[in-house]
């Protein structure tokens, strides 16, 4: 058996992501740098020379006054993808886009076509969309339920997986001494007729070398990790500890067990900011620092409602018990996330101030200190079994730089990741078997409602 090696990836959020209102304000980051393609060609290049696995881009819809600044105004995922995929050779290629506000056949086609134009290093962040204003940007009066879209999920992951298997491998002959270009029995419609989707195929563009494009996942509720276990093949996540990394990482691979999956093909990477200095106690200074530069408490309360649906919890007595009944707005939004803090305020008895404050807190990270100290809490994460890698925040230039320059070197030193690429797909990068693409019609796909049955 090889070696079991960390997985890096890199988020970008260019002028500022959540709680990090006032990073623009950095020298380093050009105040349009969520739309330069310049700026993304320079940080992604950066990232493949230190040769990660990924870059992974985020996105979501719809966005009020008091969004983050990278929401407010950056480029749609695939076609920022397709312009970093004839900039660069090896790094995977990443993009969220939502199974609620897509049809399953045009986002086919397009990751697909991603997938051709990097020659396999494409990858999809499956998402039912949390913020549930995006509804009216689609013509809808009310976002789905939270089981409708996990139902519309499962289903749509079935649609557009068929649809990347229209064509067999060797269907396209392009025989130019027989005249035969298609084998035609070689191409087949998908007819697929289900509870949410009637979709007849075939898609109209062959696999790449890859096969098709790699499957990430981020959900935390039971609905998103059933999903993450039944089609991932990597899960974006969050943790503050190692004993939360290590809880997640067995509950996912212990559901992917349960459904026939080899635990060893579902990958947890979570995503983490990572501060590295001179010392530890330099470190923590530089993120106390930035800490209080990139978001003061006004723009952390603006920015709280999100996961409560936008409710603007700026009408509320910040010195009063937290208002337990403002959850009621999330019910379409991102209700895990509003539960979570809601109960942990009622349980402690905390104040909307002091809630805010804990909020605050999460950007925190586990991995502040000299890059020794890095190292070796990466390393103890890694084969604590808390994670199979990483997704670093790219943040502040200065700290990115010093990622790479200091840290990596370090982890491939202690034989952990790799010092030059081997593989030239993502699924290569990732140790990622290429999906069956042999079609047997007498075998029906394991219906939808039993294989999340299967997880509970």
């Amino acid at each position: 058996m090889t070696q079991r090696q960390l997985k890096l990836g890199l988020v970008t959020t260019g002028v500022g992501g959540p709680g990090q209102t006032n990073r623009w304000l950095d020298p380093e980051i050009p105040v349009d740098a969520s739309v330069n393609i310049d700026w993304y060609i320079d940080i992604v290049r950066q990232a493949e020379a230190a040769k990660f696995d990924l870059v992974f881009i985020v996105d979501s819809q719809f966005i009020t006054a008091d969004s983050p600044p990278h929401y407010l105004n950056r480029l749609e995922p695939l076609t920022l993808l397709s312009a970093l995929a004839v900039a660069t050779s090896h790094i995977g290629l990443v993009g969220t886009l939502t199974t609620s506000y897509n049809d399953p056949f045009n986002l086919a086609r397009r990751l697909a076509s991603l997938d051709l134009i990097s020659k396999g290093r494409a990858g999809w962040n499956v998402v039912t969309s949390g913020d549930a204003g995006t509804a009216g940007n689609y013509g809808r009066e009310e976002h789905y339920d939270y089981a409708t879209r996990y139902s519309r999920a499962f289903e749509y992951l079935d649609v557009v997986r068929g649809l990347w298997r229209s064509y067999e491998d060797d269907a396209l002959v392009r025989d130019r001494a027989t005249g035969v270009f298609l084998d035609k029995t070689k191409l087949h419609a998908l007819n697929h007729k289900g509870e949410h989707f009637s979709v007849v195929g075939p898609l109209n563009i062959q696999r790449s070398p890859q096969g098709e494009p790699v499957i990430f996942q981020a959900g935390d509720s039971e609905q998103g990790r059933d999903l993450g276990a039944t089609v991932a093949d990597a899960i974006f996540t969050h943790a503050r500890t190692i004993e939360q990394g290590q809880a997640f990482y067995a509950d996912i691979k212990r559901r992917g067990a349960t459904l026939g999956r080899n635990p060893d093909e579902i990958l947890i990477l979570p995503g983490f900011s990572i501060t590295v200095g001179d010392t530890d106690d330099d470190a923590r200074r530089i993120e106390r620092e930035h800490r209080r530069l990139d978001q003061s408490f006004d723009q952390a309360l603006a920015e709280f409602g999100r996961a409560f649906g936008w409710h603007d919890f700026r009408q509320y007595d910040l010195d009063a018990p937290f208002p337990a009944a403002a959850l009621e707005h999330a019910k379409s939004s991102f209700f895990t996330q509003a539960k979570h803090i809601t109960d942990l305020a009622v349980e402690r008895g905390w104040s909307l101030r002091q809630t805010i404050d804990h909020q605050r807190d999460q950007f925190t990270s586990p991995f502040v200190g000299s890059a020794e100290t890095v190292a070796d809490e990466i390393q103890r994460w890694f084969e604590g079994r808390a994670f199979d890698g990483i997704n670093v925040h790219a943040g502040h230039p200065s700290q990115f730089r010093r990622f790479t320059e200091e840290v990596v070197p370090l982890l491939q030193a202690r034989g952990l990741f790799r010092t030059d690429y081997d593989q030239s797909t993502l699924r290569g990068h990732l140790g990622l078997p290429i999906p069956d693409n042999r079609r047997v019609e007498s075998r029906d796909p394991i219906p939808i409602v039993a294989r999340r049955s299967a997880v509970g």
